[in-house]
């Protein structure tokens, strides 16, 4: 059948020489200015033609290049991410598991609306391109709704659409999976939720990262699971050789582990890691479960997921589009491995369906591209902040260290002792923890490092987020910290 609109024409004519070899992996395609003068078509048709074809992975865009045939590696279940880093993981004690007990201040963070901004200030700018685009595309879902649709509810597994979309992205990353691996959630904290449900009994030990996502410990303390602490470095990641120590210590059932730009650090776990966690897995019956939230926003190549390696059924993947698009989706997704019987049941259980509009929209916003053009700006605002953030911290009194992610949300920020006081006189200790209620009577609301850990570790550590732009407000709140932080009046 001939395509109806011009741009399926033209994708359909790049397709064809991609297929025949006319560019080969690694090509150049002609620029957009050529295309529009070979084809007699306007810059936004060619445009979206391109974007459709990236978004199947055909075609990869690069900043002030233009658009070149993606390269498909011959075995990408074996693709690399980057080469390990010897940065060591923090020399912490192995505690034993115990019961969690998360603090009441992060229900303080959340109702200000601060998990990832130090101000928050509501903008009456004009919307991101691609946020229109999207509520566009959910608009358009909407109204596509015909007879009694609303009287029905939505496959417990979710949109076949959409599920098929996930799967594309996510065969490009080396997955070899299918729609039918995959259950729509309500976010990524469902997603986890149903992980540990379906894998873990009470009182069962969970191996967890520390510092590592407050989300996690919340959800070990809903369904009173143990929590071990595994040392975590904010550059590398888990430290699987103590994992190693810790499986032979104690009988953990899960494990827990974001290998993409976790927060707090925005670490990478390293290829060499990724293989030995699941050998691991295997030796001890460990049920892993991967957070990949925050893949997508990678500066650069967008690594494989842990699943991409799973030859058992022993990963479940866990991810959705709130660090990546939008925080007000709430649409997220899981593949659960050898228990994703089980997780559809209890899909059942705690949301029993998911609006089917919504995942059209969002089917359809994936489909046409809009999300991979979406990601390339969102990944270029992100690495300007972040590079932003990393020139005024490199300047604050004291040396204080932090990461300097290639991709996520956020770093983490260590201190030391207030350097600041009289010589011969006592140091003060810096306890962000008692630091907290002191910053918001200065109008900034910070994210105390002790909520990152089960045993309340981290007290001289902040995580920072670089997720909104530095506006003159936002860059007068960094120095009220700055200044607070080094025990100086902000008056």
């Amino acid at each position: 059948m001939k395509p109806d609109f011009r741009y399926q024409q033209l994708e359909q004519t790049l397709l064809q020489g991609i297929e025949q070899q006319r560019w080969p992996p690694g090509t150049r395609l002609p620029s957009i200015r050529t295309l529009c003068q070979q084809h007699q078509l306007s810059k936004a048709t060619v445009v979206h033609a391109l974007q459709r074809l990236e978004a199947r992975g055909l075609l990869e865009a690069r900043p002030k290049s233009g658009y070149y045939v993606s390269h498909r590696p011959a075995n990408p279940r074996l693709s690399n991410t980057r080469p390990a880093t010897s940065v060591p993981a923090p020399q912490l004690k192995i505690d034993a598991p115990r019961a969690v007990n998360v603090s009441e201040l992060f229900l303080d963070i959340m109702r200000r609306s601060a998990a990832f901004d130090l101000l928050p200030e509501r903008s009456s700018d004009d919307l991101p391109p691609g946020i229109v685009i999207l509520n566009r595309a959910l608009g358009r879902a909407l109204r596509r709704q015909r007879g009694d649709d609303f009287q029905y509810y939505d496959d417990p597994a979710g949109l076949p659409m959409l599920r098929e979309q996930l799967a594309q992205q996510l065969q490009r990353r080396g997955c070899n999976l299918t729609n039918e691996q995959l259950c729509i959630t309500s976010g990524c904290q469902h997603a986890l939720f149903l992980a540990l449900m379906a894998s873990c009994q009470k009182g069962d030990v969970v191996a967890v990262e520390a510092p590592g996502f407050y989300g996690v410990l919340q959800l070990l303390q809903q369904l009173q699971l143990q929590a071990v602490e595994v040392p975590t470095s904010t550059t590398t990641g888990m430290d699987i050789d103590a994992l190693e120590v810790i499986l032979q210590r104690w009988p953990v059932r899960a494990c827990v582990v974001a290998p993409a730009f976790a927060t707090p650090g925005g670490a990478l776990l390293p290829d060499n890691a990724r293989q030995q966690l699941l050998n691991l897995a295997e030796q001890h019956n460990l049920a892993i479960i991967e957070d990949d939230i925050y893949a997508d926003t990678a500066f650069n190549r967008v690594p494989d997921p842990l699943k991409a390696r799973d030859l058992s059924g022993r990963v479940m993947l866990c991810s959705s589009f709130s660090k990546s698009l939008s925080r007000d989706l709430r649409l997220g997704w899981i593949s659960g491995g050898r228990w994703h019987a089980d997780i559809l049941r209890l899909k059942l259980v705690t949301q029993l369906a998911s609006s089917r509009y919504l995942q059209q929209g969002v089917a359809d916003f994936l489909a046409d591209g809009s999300y991979a053009s979406h990601l390339r700006r969102q990944r270029y605002q992100l690495r300007q902040q972040r590079d932003q953030l990393l020139s005024v911290l490199s300047q604050w009194p004291g040396a204080p260290q932090f990461s300097a992610p290639d991709g996520g949300l956020a770093l983490w920020l260590e201190l030391g002792t207030d350097t600041t006081n009289p010589p011969h006189s006592p140091k003060r200790q810096i306890n962000t923890l008692a630091l907290y209620p002191e910053a918001l009577a200065h109008g900034v609301i910070i994210t105390p490092g002790p909520l990152f850990s089960a045993s309340g570790q981290f007290t001289n550590a902040i995580r920072l987020s670089f997720a909104h732009a530095w506006t003159a407000p936002r860059r007068a709140a960094l120095q009220r910290l700055s200044l607070l932080l080094n025990g100086s009046s902000t008056e």
